[in-house]
């Protein structure tokens, strides 16, 4: 790995925390100009600086893009644990995260990111890895993270907001509540989507707009609850967590996100059997854990 990857993937606390977003410091500046009424409506908060955010990156196939998603992750300005689970990749991935890995351990401690590294000896699919991700994981809050690049990092301090404000012990990041880019693609994926999110809403009887959504986000409190009840190996892990967290009565709430959709070509993995396993799952765990 190159001097310039490796100065690009770390980063250092800048000297002046006013201009760390969501430090007291910074807070308290824009409360000062701005007032408290115009900070709460425009979404201006303290994330607590103690907290830790672990950040759950499943990884398969994806020599082309953990790096620059690597990157985004880690220039969030927010205290975080990030624990990358190589799902026995073929393409060349597993190779490159051992190289980093042995890179990273050499460096100083980046105070901002820390690292966890785990390899699964067999490919066991998305849930497996996210499985693993949680037991590793030793934050404050969770949020699960795909290793392409769907899905904006930059988007976690508003999706923390409703956990910090203590409204919500789970978050889900929607990309279909409307006011956030959306890349058009695939009507059929859409459409069952759409009918996977209807169908599990009437067994957890909650109101979602997109269960199948990557980004969730956990205290820890609600991962020590179901963490222990999770099976799932591949894609099942979505309606499986919606309907176990749920049927517990945690407080959940929806923000809305963006997405830049994949094609098939650029590497998109989910299909058609991964729909019908949904299905399957959202009867079966929408019945009994």
């Amino acid at each position: 790995m190159s001097d310039d990857t490796l100065s690009a993937l770390t980063n250092t606390i800048p000297n002046d925390l006013r201009l760390v977003p969501h430090t007291p410091e910074w807070f308290e500046s824009l409360r000062e100009t701005l007032g408290e009424a115009a900070c709460r409506q425009l979404g201006f908060y303290v994330i607590p600086p103690e907290w830790m955010l672990s950040v759950v990156i499943p990884v398969y196939n994806e020599k082309d893009h953990w790096r620059s998603l690597l990157e985004r992750v880690k220039a969030v300005p927010i205290r975080k644990e990030i624990v990358m689970i190589d799902d026995c990749s073929r393409d060349g991935t597993r190779e490159q995260l051992k190289e980093f890995q042995a890179a990273i351990e050499a460096l100083p401690t980046d105070p901002w990111n820390r690292f966890r590294f785990v390899y699964h000896e067999k490919n066991r699919g998305k849930g497996a890895a996210v499985r693993t991700g949680f037991q590793s994981a030793t934050g404050d809050v969770v949020i699960i993270q795909d290793a392409d690049l769907e899905y904006d990092p930059s988007e976690y301090p508003r999706l923390l907001g409703p956990i910090v404000e203590g409204k919500a012990d789970v978050v889900f990041g929607s990309r279909f509540l409307g006011d956030q880019p959306h890349r058009v693609l695939y009507y059929w994926h859409y459409l069952g989507n759409k009918f996977l999110t209807t169908l599990s809403n009437c067994f957890t009887n909650l109101n979602l707009t997109d269960m199948e959504t990557c980004y969730k986000v956990f205290t820890r409190e609600v991962l020590q609850q179901i963490v222990p009840v999770l099976k799932q190996e591949r894609f099942g892990i979505e309606p499986e967590i919606t309907a176990k967290v749920a049927r517990r009565r945690f407080r959940i709430f929806e923000m809305s996100i963006s997405y830049s959709g994949r094609t098939y070509d650029q590497g998109k993995k989910i299909g058609w059997r991964d729909g019908f396993k949904a299905l399957w799952c959202i009867v079966r765990y929408g019945i009994a854990d």
